[in-house]
């Protein structure tokens, strides 16, 4: 048996009036608009820094390799804050008793889904026999889904490419899919691009195989008792809605992160709640959780990092991505750094009207 979470997980608890997760107005899940898990960037306080922007979309972890969550330390790796729900941990590895274990060490920590990667191309994940390399062996896919719902109660889902390598007809990906289904899987989330497994860097396999959102509709055709959410490429939060005439939802990464104004308007578009972040209420959030950081000893650069982009566009923008850079590695950062850096910059100090895309 696991063992069970801390009674208080959570790293820096949320501020009275801070938006918290809320059942949408509109049909769904908060599967129609996620965050995608991306190493190094969807760490607890990038993700406390987007839920300051949309109430109800989706975040999701970095990934993490089952045997550290099963070996390691579970408090720091699975910490989190209650306001970032709804939050998906995503697992990486290959081995079905493992991977159930870790589900179950997810499930005690009261994460609200469970995400098995099969689509991450870098070579350490080819040499541990995980990600995008799992395509090539769907049996082993189902029979890890399969441990890991027997493990577990909350959904268990799948993140994947549209093929690898050579593999990469129609056929090939419905069959993937189809023998995942069988096991029981019932939600998919597929980027869009194939996965090269052999030539490409990971970086690479990002931008240079082209993206084929039309493979994406056919699966959904194909399997229409099926969630799936489409993945990669995608830049423009109003645009994406109309992948939703067809699909279950649609899912941002890079975009996301690099432009994290453009999630306030998520809960708008796609879940019918009237609300929208002011960003110079944001900036005061970010301020009470830099306290909190440094009432706890964490380096405050941890979370300025992660919200270089807020001003994006705007005037002030490189004003405030330079005080910050240059400030938060010093040993008293606070929230004094924040306000200097809003200071600097005009945008911070109005409520800007977030852009629609």
């Amino acid at each position: 048996m696991s063992d069970p979470p801390s009674a208080n997980p959570i790293v820096c608890a949320p501020q009275s009036g801070s938006p918290t997760a809320c059942t949408s107005s509109l049909a769904g899940g908060p599967e129609r608009f996620s965050v995608a898990p991306m190493m190094d960037w969807t760490d607890r306080w990038c993700r406390r820094f987007h839920r300051l922007l949309t109430r109800h979309a989706l975040l999701y972890t970095e990934m993490l390799h089952a045997n550290a969550v099963v070996r390691g330390d579970r408090a720091h790796l699975l910490g989190y804050a209650e306001v970032e729900h709804p939050l998906a941990l995503q697992l990486g590895g290959s081995e079905p008793d493992t991977l159930a274990e870790a589900a179950r060490i997810g499930e005690d920590f009261g994460y609200d889904e469970i995400n098995l990667n099969v689509g991450c191309p870098s070579d350490r994940v080819q040499s541990g026999d995980f990600g995008a390399s799992l395509m090539a062996t769907p049996d082993r896919v189902a029979r890890a889904v399969e441990a890991m719902q027997a493990a577990v109660d909350i959904p268990v889902t799948v993140k994947h490419r549209i093929g690898i390598d050579e593999q990469d007809s129609d056929a090939d990906l419905h069959a993937f899919v189809r023998t995942v289904s069988d096991a029981g899987c019932r939600h998919f989330i597929v980027h869009a691009r194939k996965a090269w497994l052999q030539g490409l860097s990971p970086k690479d396999n990002r931008d240079v195989p082209p993206l084929d959102y039309a493979r994406v509709h056919r699966l959904k055709a194909e399997f229409p008792g099926c969630v799936i959410v489409l993945n990669g490429g995608l830049d423009d939060v109003a645009a994406a809605r109309d992948h939703l005439t067809t699909l279950d939802g649609v899912m941002f990464g890079r975009h996301a992160y690099h432009h994290p104004w453009s999630l306030a308007e998520v809960d708008r578009l796609y879940f019918g709640e009237a609300w929208r972040p002011e960003r110079a209420e944001v900036v005061r959030e970010l301020q009470d959780m830099a306290e909190g950081m440094r009432r706890e000893g964490v380096p405050l650069a941890r979370l300025t990092r992660h919200v270089l982009g807020l001003f994006h566009g705007e005037p002030g923008a490189r004003q405030w991505r330079r005080i910050l850079t240059e400030g938060a590695h010093r040993p008293d950062a606070g929230p004094e750094l924040i306000e200097r850096a809003a200071a600097a910059c005009p945008a911070a100090q109005v409520d800007a009207v977030a852009p629609a895309g």
